[in-house]
């Protein structure tokens, strides 16, 4: 039994804006994957609130290449239509591979990367792939647009930076974040499909021959946030890409975690897999099977 007290479907970001501003029970909804959960189960904060619809906004819709071809993701873009695009297939494919993991054909079909992202969820399969690709979150509220780092979005458990009035709009990476980089992602969870992950890894890769360029580490579940391993990002570059410099780069990552005990993993299974699996993320992006941009 769903507690909804009204619906609205938005016709533009601006109308958006000015329903959640006047009233501090409206809420958005896009594919309702999250939000008609939580309403169903009785979630507080989640029952009898006016839904504001959003996946009919055509600014918030499609993936294109904008200034110095910076690669704009709509926020209310499903997760099958973002891993299927030819921008991100050819320009970011490990994100494609991320949110290709989520949940099953029929969440995916509905989800969309923005609610994902604004859900708050450690676990969220596209974060730490976008903390990797250092992404940038265009947000529209009553002041007018704002650009915000996706590191500086999740503030806490659950928790980003949007106040009542505001809407992530769209999500971007400029050319140089993705340009000459091969990523992998890898989600550890104890079944292969529809689970939340016990640990997600994001992996961006440039090197020459056998010496890292730049490395850039994303964790998910690894912290109450999704977080950087930037001890280990710092210590990669410039070094050979060895058995030890994969061992360091292991050992230097439990240091940017925050891991703790879950009914899906305990602390120390959680560190284990953060020293093993950007190791294994590496060796599969290094191995040349990855296509780089």
């Amino acid at each position: 039994m769903y507690q909804i007290a009204s619906y609205t479907e938005a016709e533009t970001v601006k109308q958006v804006v000015d329903i959640l501003s006047k009233n501090d029970n409206a809420q958005i909804i896009a594919g309702g994957t999250d939000v008609l959960i939580k309403t169903r189960e009785l979630k507080a904060g989640y029952t009898s609130r006016d839904l504001v619809g959003v996946t009919r906004i055509e600014e918030m819709k499609g993936i294109c290449l904008g200034e110095e071809e910076t690669i704009i993701i709509g926020a209310a873009m499903t997760f099958t239509a973002v891993e299927h695009h030819p921008i991100i297939l050819d320009r970011m494919p490990s994100l494609s591979g991320a949110v290709g993991s989520v949940g099953g054909p029929q969440t995916r079909n509905a989800g969309t990367i923005g609610g994902n992202i604004c859900n708050g969820a450690t676990s969220a399969d596209s974060a730490s792939t976008l903390f990797a690709y250092q992404a940038v979150l265009t947000i529209e509220g009553t002041t007018g647009r704002r650009d915000v780092a996706i590191e500086d979005f999740y503030l806490g458990p659950g928790k980003v930076a949007l106040e009542q009035g505001d809407v992530l709009v769209s999500i971007n990476i400029k050319k140089e974040d993705y340009l000459g980089f091969k990523g992998h992602y890898i989600k550890f969870s104890p079944r292969n499909a529809m689970d939340i992950a016990t640990l997600g890894c994001s992996v961006l890769l440039k090197q020459k021959d056998d010496v890292i360029e730049e490395c850039r580490i994303a964790f998910g579940v690894a912290g109450p946030t999704p977080l950087r391993a930037v001890q280990a990002e710092a210590f990669a570059k410039g070094k050979t890409l060895d058995e030890e410099t994969l061992h360091q780069i292991g050992r230097l990552c439990l240091e940017s975690s925050k891991a703790r005990d879950s009914w899906r993993g305990s602390k120390a299974f959680r560190e284990q897999l953060i020293q093993e699996l950007p190791k294994r993320a590496i060796k599969k992006v290094a191995s040349g099977t990855l296509l780089s941009v």
